[in-house]
């Protein structure tokens, strides 16, 4: 869930025009338009290597739980 609503907030959040089309403050002399899309690129980058650590990080834990659940059954079949 939480790596939903991070992988959604790199996506919706840079499409949103009211949040950004603005001349002003300027960086390096561009607009702010221009460098607030630009900012995007990394952060987007940081959302979706969070929300992959955590979906892997979640599958490895429930993988661990299903083998220690079955472990000692005869062809992984509880009696």
């Amino acid at each position: 869930m939480i790596a939903g609503i991070l992988l959604a907030a790199a996506i919706v959040l840079p499409l949103v025009p009211q949040l950004y089309s603005f001349d002003a403050p300027r960086l390096g002399g561009m607009p702010f338009f221009y460098w607030y899309q630009l900012l995007w690129v990394p952060i987007s980058a940081a959302l979706s290597g969070i929300a992959y650590w955590l979906v892997t990080t979640e599958d490895r834990r429930r993988r661990r739980e299903a083998r220690v659940g079955t472990a000692g059954y005869e062809g992984g079949e509880r009696p």
